[in-house]
């Protein structure tokens, strides 16, 4: 590969990871083609410092450095081992957000143990008791023959979360899509656990989306919100360009139920949402 057909497919990775990554993703040097990206999930923070050479991606890798303080030798020396594979499977092509996932999914792994004695519920054994809470349905967007909407809805509960999700579900155009990815965050109001917050994600069949969802609804504080991206597969594979359309969907759907930031604002959301609400 030429050295400008190199140049092109950088350009064209960058353009992509700093749409999925936004804040987290950050430029060091235009000059040197250096970026930083902070990858956080759960307690664990990784910076990872990557260098596209003038021979990225087609004859040779990106120069990349680890920032992680609290990690053991041990464990940093596994996660270079994990990257290297990575890039063994992926050479030749764009390489970043491989690696990015890699890290998020190794660090995925070392959560802390759970207490003992604490106890467990799973979200999906909780039924959907109470009544729907209103819904709004974001713009529909079309890339290659696959079209993205996301949904939004004020939940104070899980039964909440069940209630909407049988409900998008009821509609046979929503259940009949390729992938219903959803995340939600809820801050408890109430018992022992007052004040924390109760979050969980899906990625319906869309390895990594329902994790992107609900980072960035971490990114944006989100409270009492839960979101569903649906997607009508065209057939046509968009890479990471889909990862792009299901957090703009995300943002989108958040922003025009008028929950941006609700955690923050008064009982006013609630209604704002109702006059929001379109119809399928």
């Amino acid at each position: 590969m030429s050295f400008n057909g190199n140049i092109t497919l950088q350009d064209e990775e960058v353009q992509a990871l700093s749409s999925i990554y936004g804040d987290d993703w950050s430029v060091e040097s235009e000059v040197a083609r250096t970026y930083r990206v902070r990858i956080r999930e759960l307690a664990h923070v990784v910076l990872l410092v990557v260098t596209m050479s003038p021979g990225y991606p087609g004859q040779a890798p990106p120069e990349y450095e680890l920032s992680a303080p609290w990690m053991d030798r041990a464990a940093k020396s596994k996660l270079h081992q994990s990257m290297d594979a990575v890039y063994l499977e992926h050479i030749g092509q764009p390489t970043i957000y491989n690696w990015v996932e890699k890290i998020r999914s190794f660090l995925r792994a070392m959560k802390p143990a759970k207490k003992q004695g604490a106890k467990q519920v799973s979200s999906s054994s909780l039924p959907a008791a109470r009544p729907c809470p209103p819904i709004t349905h974001g713009e529909v967007v079309t890339d290659r023959k696959s079209s993205f909407q996301g949904h939004a809805a004020q939940v104070t509960c899980v039964e909440e979360v069940h209630a909407v999700l049988a409900s998008l579900k009821a509609n046979r155009k929503i259940a009949n899509a390729k992938h219903n990815m959803f995340a939600y965050r809820i801050t408890c109001s109430s018992g022992q656990g007052s004040g924390t917050v109760l979050q969980e994600c899906s990625d319906d069949g869309e390895a990594h989306a329902g994790g992107r969802m609900l980072h960035l609804m971490e990114v944006m504080d989100q409270r009492n919100t839960l979101v569903v991206v649906t997607r009508w597969y065209g057939g046509i594979h968009l890479g990471p360009d889909r990862f792009r359309h299901i957090t703009n969907a995300t943002r989108q759907a958040i922003e025009v139920a008028g929950l941006l930031r609700c955690s923050s604002k008064n009982n006013n959301n609630s209604g704002k949402s109702k006059n929001n609400k379109s119809k399928k």
